[in-house]
């Protein structure tokens, strides 16, 4: 740049001093109204020059000018812009401290001028719950929601986490399900709609964003098992609740097989019968639950019952012992069953069979009772004292 403008510099002065050194400068005449003005060419074009120069000199002062200006307009964001990412480490050393008074004030505190702002007036509005200052973390959230037009998703999940920690659970199911039609796999999203779907009753709902949640990784498979089946029982108790009886078998019936081959919800369903008093429902349940698999949830159920064909549960579990061989569950469930039909010799037998097998406190008080109704005294009373000391045994601090 600096050879161009020698070069023309020279270009110039051979224009100029060329015509003087021959002798043949030219004239001009510029005439107006008022005046006329005469000069030769060289002398026009040395103002030309000398007018060129200045108006240069102008430029570069003006620019000079300017670029001060947005310096010191730079220097002073940059201050804001540094000043605001300091307090944001302070704010997150003492989120780490578990002081949310300063971890609010610090970073609420030139947010606007953060990194990212929405972040700093979010985590500000959860620090300020914690206080349990909803104003001002309302007023955080709605500035966040401000800033953050192209991308709603944070705030919402932020607004929706700060409604469960007030109880605030129909609110937070109407903003969860918004959340989950823009992202209906995001993780938070979904731990956020186990909450809100639970505290809600919305069993339906929750059973509908399992698929989703083991998509996501959401939770382990045991997590959302014992998840699926809390819907299962939730929706029981529902239809229990609002038809008695008759529509929770409505409801059962409705149910894929699959649904209805499911261990632990036939117990449920068993379960939610016998406190409806619909025995025999129950024990068909139980029953062929316990021809597909054994379960012994399902055999506990059986004392509970008030059969009107006793037989075929005594049956059943005839069937279990010569096909799993002798279990103290079926033996002791086999003689409470006998004991509620007044067969006091066989009960009695059953009862000597589970305690061949292991020791229980409740096997020894009905052996017992039995025993009383076979009028044998002494070896009922052995058979407390048995008892009792089993279960003294059992409680003796470790």
């Amino acid at each position: 740049m600096l050879k161009v403008l020698l070069l023309f510099l020279l270009l110039i002065a051979g224009i100029v001093l060329g015509p003087m050194m021959a002798g043949h400068q030219g004239y001009v005449l510029i005439q107006t109204d008022n005046y006329n003005i005469e000069t030769s060419v060289t002398a026009l074009v040395i103002i030309l020059l000398l007018s060129l120069v200045v108006l240069f000199a102008v430029e570069w002062l003006l620019r000079r000018l300017f670029r001060t200006g947005a310096y010191t307009r730079g220097w002073f964001m940059g201050r804001k812009r540094r000043r605001a990412h300091k307090q944001t480490n302070q704010a997150l050393l003492k989120l780490a401290e578990g002081d949310y008074q300063q971890v609010e004030k610090l970073m609420s505190r030139n947010a606007d001028h953060a990194e990212q702002p929405v972040v700093n007036y979010l985590l500000a509005a959860e620090a300020a719950q914690q206080r349990g200052d909803e104003i001002r973390a309302n007023q955080h959230l709605e500035r966040a929601a401000e800033l953050s037009d192209n991308d709603p998703i944070p705030v919402e999940i932020t607004r929706v986490r700060l409604q469960l920690a007030r109880n605030e659970f129909h609110a937070a199911r109407h903003g969860i399900d918004k959340l989950l039609e823009i992202s209906p796999r995001h993780p938070e999203v979904l731990r956020l709609a186990e909450q809100a779907y639970i505290h809600t009753g919305a069993w339906a709902s929750l059973l509908d964003i399992i698929p989703s949640m083991e998509k996501a990784q959401v939770g382990d498979e045991e997590h959302r098992i014992a998840l699926q089946r809390q819907a299962w029982i939730g929706m029981m108790d529902q239809a229990r609740a609002d038809q008695g009886s008759e529509g929770l078998k409505l409801w059962w019936k409705n149910q894929s097989r699959k649904t209805r081959h499911e261990p632990a919800l036939q117990v449920a369903m068993a379960e939610h019968l016998i406190e409806c008093d619909d025995h025999d429902t129950a024990q068909e349940i139980i029953l062929d639950g316990l021809k597909r698999q054994y379960d012994e949830r399902l055999v506990l159920l059986m004392p509970r019952l008030k059969s009107s064909e006793p037989e075929q549960l005594e049956k059943a579990l005839r069937h279990q012992i010569r096909t799993l061989g002798d279990r103290p569950l079926l033996w002791s469930t086999l003689g409470q069953l006998r004991m509620k039909r007044g067969e006091w010799q066989e009960a009695a037998l059953a009862f000597r069979a589970a305690l061949k097998q292991r020791p229980d406190a409740f096997d020894y008080a009905w052996l017992a009772d039995t025993l009383d109704r076979l009028h044998q005294p002494e070896e009922a009373a052995t058979m407390r004292r048995d008892g009792l000391l089993l279960t003294l045994q059992n409680n003796a601090p470790q």
